[in-house]
């Protein structure tokens, strides 16, 4: 069994404030391509949290990757305490929910209410002791929340052997390109 934690900023780090922002759509075709690779190379679970951003995009570009790949993998969306999300706005709540019905499992990892940072820190424990390998939509010179997602790897990897990718904004910036090439060409990717 091979699990992989897919994990990156959130939505107004990079920002995109709606789903219809080309911004989103190129992050997805991103993650779109490194999850198949991930799946054609053995992934079993793809595992990821509830932020808005690019936990949701990837739990959703896997669900719709099942199409593609109906027997190869399953999705899991782990949320770190009890009520997560319950604080957005109604629209972000509704995707949340969403979300949750596309995956195969989700669960939370304390059965509290949020109460302290300590319960972050025992969600990254879990997920890296509760996965393989990891990818991380993160830039090394764009600090944003991944950075204590990426530290954590780092602190893991002292001990542990953890694989894990960066997909950077020159990446996604690769991405971009090819999706413009596609609207000019008239072959835009559904």
């Amino acid at each position: 069994m091979s699990r992989l934690w897919i994990t990156g900023y959130r939505s107004y780090e990079i920002g995109a404030f709606n789903e219809q922002d080309p911004k989103v759509t190129v992050v997805k075709m991103t993650i779109k391509s490194a999850l198949e690779q991930a799946i054609n190379d053995g992934v079993d679970w793809i595992i990821s949290g509830g932020q808005l951003g690019v936990e949701q995009w990837s739990l959703q570009v896997a669900a719709d990757l099942k199409k593609q790949y109906p027997d190869e993998f399953k999705t899991a969306m782990m949320l770190p305490f009890q009520n997560f999300g319950n604080q957005w706005g109604e629209t972000n709540q509704a995707i949340l929910t969403h979300t949750k019905l596309q995956v195969d499992f989700q669960a939370t990892v304390s059965n509290q209410e949020y109460q302290s940072p300590k319960q972050l820190r025992n969600y990254q424990e879990f997920m890296l002791s509760h996965t393989d390998e990891a990818i991380l939509i993160y830039d090394l010179e764009s600090p944003g929340k991944p950075k204590y997602d990426y530290e954590a790897i780092l602190g893991y990897n002292e001990t542990h052997s953890y694989p894990y990718q960066l997909i950077t904004f020159d990446d996604l910036q690769e991405t971009a390109e090819e999706y413009q090439e596609m609207l000019n060409n008239g072959l835009q990717d559904s």
